[in-house]
């Protein structure tokens, strides 16, 4: 195993048409404002100054790339530490229990055809542990470096979780709510973390291969997510990083040269279901809504397929109907969708099923689950006034959304705005304790809704990618007036074996 550095000690019903409400988010990133660094710098002597260099460290352009890259990261499974609820950070005393071996066994399986050509991976022990069962029998030797072991938690490391909550009061409570400020023996872990993701960006592109494997930790995969489409600290615990969960990041070279366009193609893909029960952002979520994509369409051979209102093709309807099966044990409150004839199919089988799912006793009453239908969520007309000239790309590319023009871009943002707000109103009517809302439309229009919910801009949907028949999941633990965290993004391993492999390249071109 090589090392590059030692290391240190130490997430049918009747139809209804649902009216639109807009809504303003509190706190906006523009992806414009890019700026240099100086790596070289001293470290920042105040916090101020450690602020400002999280904010540099996310949005810092990446270094030129000669060919099509795909980095595939994936955490470690579930450790002893994980197991007894004790904070972890960088020690290394932790070891995959069987559970953990087990799952680090199902991410094997799941990309045991890929012919990746090279290996990253923590030096920790459960991380490493679980790339070498990932690995496999392959020659190459991983890499370790330890710029990817797991977040410095200094005097936390080590305690069970009320024992941090007991010791360090306040700001235990500062870690749970505000971790991007959080401070503790002198430093801010959090802001250390994404200056060190940054740093490992660097030597995982300048590493002459195409396909990356990369092994690593919660926190850490967090901040190389974040980094690479240039997130800040803020947006530590926004995107969920579940035990061997797999999240792809494309990087595609400019003609020009430069900073790579860089997309995230999957988020945590993991080996169970990401609708099964659990936490998010380390809290029990009460509120979520389900983003569905819609079932493929004939038209699917043509360069930007599912845009027309065409009915679904075959495999349209086995993706929804695998979906359906997906959703089976969540008790859906109501089904909105685009008013296209794909999305209502898609829609009207997952209702289908939701109201049968109740009905499997001799003497069960069938559930009511509601569908509306959101003009907002029809985008398919806006893109095609960008597309109607365009014969040379596919919405199957990464990316695929930098090629509308400004204003379509702009027309598509503020719809989806408005959609947004509506789902989100939706999703806060009632009396419920728990409401899940299943939103079903175009990939076009759900990449639109994520960059709502984490507060971005237009100029961010060139960065995210779903497929048809995929699913992401949102989940709200401080209600539907809180912050949305990611649980997962084109999650699509539910479909079987018409699923989209996870890491099948999507360039076809990959040489410039």
């Amino acid at each position: 195993m090589i090392s590059l550095t030692q290391a240190p000690p130490l997430l049918h019903g009747r139809v209804h048409y649902l009216p639109t409400k807009r809504r303003t988010p509190f706190i906006v990133r523009s992806s414009s404002s890019v700026q240099e660094i100086d790596k070289s710098s001293r470290p920042p002597t105040t916090a101020e100054d450690s602020e400002l260099r999280s904010e540099l460290y996310a949005s810092v352009p990446f270094p030129p790339i000669k060919a099509a890259k795909r980095v595939v990261l994936v955490r470690h499974g579930q450790s002893t530490w994980n197991e007894e609820g004790r904070i972890q950070g960088s020690s290394d005393f932790s070891v995959l229990t069987k559970k953990g071996e087990a799952q680090a066994e199902t991410s094997r399986q799941m990309l045991f055809d890929d012919s990746f050509d090279v290996c990253f991976s923590s030096p920790l022990i459960r991380s490493k542990r679980t790339a070498e069962i990932i690995w496999g029998n392959r020659k190459d030797e991983i890499i370790t470096d330890s710029d990817l072991r797991e977040i410095d938690l200094y005097s936390f490391q080590g305690l069970l979780k009320h024992e941090g909550k007991a010791k360090f009061g306040p700001a235990y409570r500062q870690w749970q709510v505000d971790a991007a400020n959080f401070n503790i023996d002198g430093h801010y872990p959090v802001r250390e973390l994404w200056a060190r993701a940054r740093n490992c960006w660097d030597a995982i592109l300048a590493h002459e291969s195409k396909s990356v494997l990369v092994v690593a930790h919660n926190a850490v995969n967090q901040a190389l997510v974040a980094t690479a489409i240039g997130l800040g600290t803020e947006y530590f615990r926004g995107l969920l990083q579940s035990n061997c969960g797999v999240s792809v990041l494309d990087f595609t070279p400019r003609a020009e040269g430069g900073s790579p366009h860089i997309c995230l193609n999957r988020l945590n893909q993991t080996p169970n279901s990401p609708v099964a029960a659990g936490s998010s952002a380390g809290r029990k979520a009460s509120k979520r809504i389900i983003l569905v994509c819609q079932g493929s369409t004939q038209d699917a051979e043509a360069s930007f397929s599912n845009l027309g209102d065409l009915p679904m093709n075959m495999l349209g309807v086995i993706q929804a109907q695998k979906t359906a099966e997906l959703l089976l044990d969540q008790k859906v409150s109501a089904i909105v969708c685009s008013p296209k004839n794909a999305c209502a199919e898609t829609a009207s089988i997952i209702s289908r099923v939701q109201e049968a799912a109740d009905c499997l006793g001799a003497d069960c009453v069938p559930r009511y689950v509601e569908m509306k239908k959101l003009q907002d969520l029809d985008v398919a007309e806006i893109i095609q006034r960008s597309l109607k000239d365009t014969n040379d790309g596919s919405s199957q590319r990464p990316g695929w959304l930098n090629g509308l023009n400004d204003g379509v871009t702009s027309t598509l943002w503020e719809q989806s705005g408005q959609a947004w707000s509506s789902l989100l109103t939706e999703l806060s009517d009632g009396a419920e304790e728990e409401k899940i809302i299943v939103a079903v439309s175009h990939p076009a229009a759900h990449i639109a809704l994520m960059g709502h919910c984490l507060n971005l801009t237009k100029e961010w949907l060139g960065t995210f990618h779903l497929d048809a028949g995929s699913i992401s999941v949102i989940d709200f633990p401080d209600g539907p007036t809180g912050r949305g965290v990611i649980r997962c993004i084109n999650y699509t391993a539910h479909l079987g074996r018409w699923s989209i492999p996870i890491t099948r390249s999507t360039v076809d071109d990959d040489s410039f």
